[in-house]
C-alpha cells in the first residue's frame, strides 16, 4: 500500500546533476536556445504580472511628487504676484506724489520713460574694449546715445544704429564716463570704465570728500543721457594719498555686465510732447 520515494537528498543530487548537463550541452552546442527562447516567452506575461504593482506604485509616487511640486510651485508663484502687485501699487503711489511735489515747484522736468527689451546676440572679442551687439536697431525705433539698463543697474548705451542691431559700450569701457552721485549724501563724480568687467573708477573726488566702502552709486542725471537714480554700483575700495588732491574711489558695478542677455533699451520723452510711441517699446515708470 506504501510506495516509498527517494528521499530529498537523492532528488537533489539527481537535480544538481541534471542542471550540470543541460549546462553544459547548452555551453558547447546550443542546442537549448530555442526552448529557452520559448519558456521566455511563456513566462513574459508572468513577468509583466509581478512588475505590474511595482511600477503601478512608482508611477502613482511620480505623479503624487510632480503634483505636490507644481501646487508647491503655484502657491509660491501666487505669493511673489501678490508680493510684486503690492510693489507695484507703491511706486504707483511714490509716482503720484513724485508728480505732485514736481507740480508744486514748477519744475519743468518731466519725463515719461519708455523701455524696449533687447537681447545680446555677440560681444567684442578684444581683449581692450567692452562693446557689446543687441538684436534691435533703427526698425525698432533705436537710437544712438540710448540707455541700456539690465536688472541690476546700469550697462551702458548705445553707439550705433543699423537697420536690424546696435552696438552699445558698456560702462566699463576705459572709453565710457558715467556721471554719478552717491546716493547717500549726493555727492557728484564721474565713473570711469577701467577695462575689467567689475571695476568703475570715481575720478575728481577730492581727499577730504564723504566717501565710506559699501555707499551706493547711482546716476545724476547730468549729461542727457541717463535720468537720474538709476543703480550704478558700490563703493568696494577707496585709496587717499596725502600728496595728491583727488582720492582714488573704485566702484564694482550693480549689472552683472558678464552674464545678463537681455538688457532694457531706455529712451524718455516730454510729457508734454503728445507724439505717440513707437509700438515696440512699452510704458515704464520707476525702477
Amino acid at each position: 500500500m506504501f510506495v516509498r520515494r527517494p528521499s530529498a537528498l537523492i532528488r537533489a543530487v539527481v537535480a544538481v546533476a541534471a542542471s550540470i548537463v543541460l549546462m553544459s550541452v547548452d555551453h558547447r552546442a546550443s542546442h537549448l536556445e530555442s526552448a529557452r527562447g520559448l519558456l521566455s516567452t511563456v513566462l513574459y506575461p508572468l513577468q509583466l504580472a509581478i512588475h505590474l504593482p511595482i511600477r503601478t506604485g512608482e508611477w502613482l509616487s511620480e505623479q503624487l511628487s510632480g503634483r505636490r511640486t507644481i501646487l508647491a510651485e503655484n502657491t509660491r508663484l501666487r505669493e511673489e504676484r501678490l508680493r510684486i502687485r503690492a510693489r507695484l501699487e507703491k511706486f504707483d503711489a511714490l509716482e503720484a506724489e513724485n508728480r505732485r511735489l514736481r507740480n508744486l515747484l514748477g519744475s519743468s522736468e518731466k519725463f515719461a520713460e519708455r523701455v524696449l527689451v533687447a537681447e545680446l546676440i555677440s560681444v567684442d572679442m578684444d581683449p581692450f574694449s567692452r562693446r557689446i551687439v543687441v538684436n534691435k536697431g533703427a526698425r525698432d525705433d533705436v537710437s544712438p546715445g540710448q540707455a541700456m539698463i539690465g536688472s541690476k543697474g546700469v550697462m551702458g548705451q548705445i553707439i550705433h544704429v543699423g537697420p536690424f542691431t546696435s552696438n552699445a559700450l558698456l560702462i566699463t569701457d576705459p572709453s565710457h564716463a558715467l556721471p554719478v552721485q552717491i546716493h547717500r549724501n549726493g555727492l557728484r563724480a564721474v565713473a570711469f570704465g577701467t577695462g575689467p568687467l567689475n571695476l568703475l573708477k570715481l575720478s575728481y573726488v577730492p581727499n577730504n570728500a564723504d566717501v565710506q566702502v559699501n555707499d551706493r552709486i547711482v546716476t545724476s542725471g547730468l549729461g542727457s543721457r541717463f535720468l537720474s537714480g538709476y543703480p550704478v554700483g558700490k563703493v568696494v575700495e577707496i585709496r587717499r594719498d596725502p600728496g595728491r588732491s583727488f582720492a582714488e574711489v573704485y566702484v564694482q558695478p550693480s549689472a552683472m555686465l558678464e552674464r545678463t542677455r537681455e538688457v532694457l533699451l531706455v529712451r524718455w520723452d516730454s510729457i508734454s510732447d503728445q507724439a505717440p510711441a513707437s509700438e515696440a517699446y512699452t510704458s515704464w515708470s520707476g525702477w
